[in-house]
């Protein structure tokens, strides 16, 4: 696989963002559930973590829940995605290394990557920098904010535009971490 499958072409989205909610942690707890009681069916372990805004207390964000899971082999789709759609997930994103499964809602949306992938431990430093640092924080969320004022015609092109500060962040978030 060498390109992005977006599955039923790209979406026109309008991009809100709501003030923290701490109903954010439940829908994950729920959907941390759903996912490995189906993964179960088919023996498939899985690490399920919560990233995002969303998995940031104080943190405003678009109101989506977002979930990284983490299987042996992404590819392996046999061993985890006929369980994740028959939990009700419908298949959005394959491309090399990551699928992206979404509830209907599009409420929630699951990232699956291989164990280990990089990625995973990308989405996890920014999580986690953003969770003890204030000041980081509210930069992001102006970031966001800043950029409401704009139409997004793909959910990916608003994400794109926020690369310049996350990566910044990141940065900070390694300095921090390697201290």
């Amino acid at each position: 696989m060498t390109e992005l499958d977006l599955v039923g072409g790209p979406e026109a989205v309008t991009v809100t963002l709501a003030d923290a909610d701490p109903r954010w942690a439940e829908v994950y707890r729920e959907h941390e559930r759903r996912i490995r009681e189906a993964l179960a069916t088919t023996g498939t372990v899985a690490d399920v973590e919560h990233i995002g805004s969303t998995s940031v207390p104080g943190l405003a964000a678009k109101p989506i829940v977002d979930v990284v899971v983490a299987v042996d082999d992404v590819t392996a789709e046999e061993d985890w995605l006929d369980p994740l759609l028959a939990a009700g997930y419908v298949l959005r994103v394959r491309e090399p290394g990551h699928r992206l499964v979404r509830t209907p809602e599009r409420d929630v949306h699951v990232h699956v990557y291989d164990r280990g992938a990089p990625q995973v431990a990308e989405y996890l430093l920014l999580r986690d920098h953003l969770r003890r640092d204030d000041a980081d924080r509210a930069l992001y969320e102006e970031t966001k904010r800043d950029l409401l004022s704009r139409r997004w015609d793909d959910m990916n092109d608003y994400a794109d535009a926020k690369t310049e500060v996350i990566a910044a962040i990141k940065s900070r978030a390694r300095e921090a971490r390697d201290r």
